[in-house]
């Protein structure tokens, strides 16, 4: 399974879910990647309703997706082999713990994009830092944030959109890349 399994597997994922009119939201890498910041994925992060999801599960599960496992939220796209976790709106990155910072509902929080629906950047930072700072497992989320600060030349003043429980680490990760040598 390489980059452009991964990509047809979203485009399908798109196709399906405009065709039921299910909200969603693409969240983690894949998002990044839709921004400009480029990292190799090999699953696809969905953001959905709990009514969305289960209009999913009824109208997709047997269709050329599969649950990866009984009960599971996650399924996998049977035509390309990739897995898709669902994260459900309402609940908390990272440690899963009641937060300032939750998934929020896509129907209200996307945006449609080029090509997908999409959280506007800073909330996808303010919930990628939330996940990183409560979850010693999701690092990743936090070196997704300084990569983003980045390669997108962020400026300081994104800090000013984010949820206050997460600022100061945005911040802290914005100081670290300007003092970054040029590459």
């Amino acid at each position: 399974m390489g980059d452009a399994d991964v990509q047809r597997a979203l485009e399908k994922l798109v196709v399906t879910l405009s065709a039921l009119d299910i909200a969603y939201a693409i969240i983690g890498a894949m998002a990044l990647n839709e921004f400009g910041y480029r990292r190799t994925t090999v699953d696809i992060d969905l953001l959905l309703t709990a009514e969305g999801l289960e209009a999913f599960r009824t109208n997709c599960l047997g269709r050329g997706y599969v649950e990866k496992f009984p009960g599971s939220r996650g399924v996998r796209d049977t035509e390309h082999g990739v897995d898709i976790d669902i994260v459900l709106a309402g609940t908390y990155p990272g440690d899963g713990k009641p937060k300032p910072v939750a998934f929020p509902d896509p129907a209200v929080a996307a945006t449609r994009g080029t090509r997908v629906a999409l959280l506007p950047l800073p909330r996808l930072l303010e919930l990628k830092l939330a996940s990183g700072i409560t979850a010693p497992h999701r690092l990743r989320d936090l070196a997704d944030v300084q990569e983003t600060i980045r390669v997108l030349r962020l400026p300081q003043s994104v800090a000013d959109e984010l949820d206050p429980s997460v600022r100061d680490e945005y911040l802290e990760l914005w100081r670290t890349v300007q003092d970054l040598p040029a590459e």
